[in-house]
């Protein structure tokens, strides 16, 4: 009998260090993003161990689950969850939110965080992330009044992120920063993050000098994250002295700032300072990405006589390994268009290695409205009206083509075929912060 409780002892001990041992492999597989390993190794569990298994397991199977969009298994956990009297869990609950959120419908989170018994408030700001992330704002603002605890620095965030995209945005996530402030919570680096976002939109320029204030007053950002979103955002208000200002502040500039600095000069039609920006950050050996090159062949459709530079730009970008993508070659396209070099920019179309997009041809339809190809301006019409058959400013542009050529009739067939068609031109609008 005593050598029977012995082994039995013993058998317990042995399955608690392997399911010690597996949880720590479990763990490991989860931050390291192996989720299928993950999930084998879940299997595995469930089937060799006598013991069961506690929250922290099930929590980390349903990030996996989550990651990979396994919503069947998901539910085959939510369903041991709830036999094991663990949705009281706010971590395996967060879990569960999350995995229905991404995986099933916003309604089918809801409906399980309504079940939830204890809500606190990592419960409540995993649920009003699920509402943001599938651009639900509203209900997100709903769950945010309702909030019976108090919300925390990730609550606010969330709010704040998600108000950004709207058409207030900036009025709203400026309401919800003041309350946060209000209720004593400091903001931190995803708060003025989101914040300068909603600036960006609209060049609100007093707000972003207030965040670049609490930057340098509290020693925010020490990654230079906040620094290159400032750069970008000085430069869309036009002050480029502010932007290069906080660039050269820099202790560490990587490839976002260079980047967003080159793209500032870019927007403004400096092309000759973006390209001499680019040269420092060649020779300060940090190493461009597709981003930079981007910038830099935009900086070259701002600017005239600069096609082949940009033609240049472009050959350069294997040199580091970068390959170009359908946004690079659209730009080419547009360069090219602009100095009127049509026939090599409709050759750049024809020989691309990816999809073709709408924002290509269109370049190229705007390149021979100005120098008045009407052959390639009919090519490319054709192409846009398959892409994009709903959008006007397609069938208008040809439409002026036809009429600068004095073929009317052709122009007024143009608009026949777009009233057929019920496609309307938009009314025109623009976005404003008084200061």
């Amino acid at each position: 009998m005593i050598a029977q409780t012995s082994m039995g002892s013993y058998n317990t001990i042995s399955n608690f260090q392997r399911l010690l041992s597996f949880t720590k492999q479990l763990t490991s597989h989860v931050n390291q993003g192996s989720h299928d390993k993950a999930l084998t190794l879940f299997h595995h569990m469930q089937a060799s161990l006598a013991l069961p298994l506690d929250a922290h397991v099930f929590s980390l199977v349903l990030k996996s689950c989550s990651a990979v969009r396994r919503p069947q298994l998901g539910a085959a956990v939510h369903s041991h969850v709830t036999k094991s009297s663990f949705l009281s869990n706010p971590f395996v609950a967060c879990a569960l939110v999350d995995m229905y959120g991404k995986c099933v419908s916003v309604w089918t989170a809801r409906h399980l965080f309504d079940e939830i018994p204890h809500r606190n408030v990592v419960v409540w700001n995993s649920m009003i992330s699920v509402c943001t992330r599938n651009a639900d704002v509203a209900e997100a603002l709903r769950l945010f009044e309702a909030m019976d605890v108090e919300p925390d620095v990730s609550t606010y965030n969330t709010i704040i992120a998600g108000t950004s995209g709207m058409d207030d945005g900036l009025s709203r996530a400026v309401e919800v920063y003041r309350k946060m402030c209000e209720r004593g919570w400091k903001p931190d680096l995803i708060t003025l993050l989101a914040l300068l976002r909603a600036c960006v939109g609209v060049a609100a320029f007093r707000f972003i000098k207030e965040i670049h204030g609490y930057d340098v007053r509290n020693e925010i950002d020490s990654h230079s994250q906040l620094s290159s979103g400032l750069v970008e955002a000085y430069g869309r208000c036009g002050c480029l002295e502010n932007a290069h200002s906080v660039f050269r502040g820099l202790k560490e500039k990587d490839v976002v700032a260079w980047s967003s600095l080159i793209s500032v000069y870019a927007v403004h039609g400096e092309a000759r300072a973006a390209f001499n920006v680019f040269r420092e950050m060649e020779s300060a050996k940090v190493v461009p990405d597709e981003i930079t090159f981007l910038a830099v062949m935009k900086a070259c459709s701002h600017a005239e006589g600069l096609a082949d530079e940009a033609l240049s730009c472009f050959d350069c970008m294997r040199n580091y390994g970068v390959q170009p993508n359908s946004d690079h070659y659209s730009c080419l396209v547009d360069v090219l268009s602009r100095a009127g070099r049509l026939c090599e920019a409709y050759e750049i179309i024809r020989k691309m290695p990816v999809k073709v997009t709408a924002r290509a041809w269109g370049a190229l339809l705007s390149g021979c409205r100005t120098y008045g190809n009407l052959e390639l301006a009919e090519i490319a019409g054709k192409a846009l009206s398959e892409l994009e058959p709903d959008n006007p400013s397609h069938y208008l542009l040809l439409s002026t083509i036809y009429v600068s050529l004095g073929r009317h009739d052709e122009a007024q067939r143009m608009r026949r075929e777009m009233r057929q068609k019920g496609v309307k031109a938009p009314v025109g609008s623009s976005w404003m912060v008084q200061e």
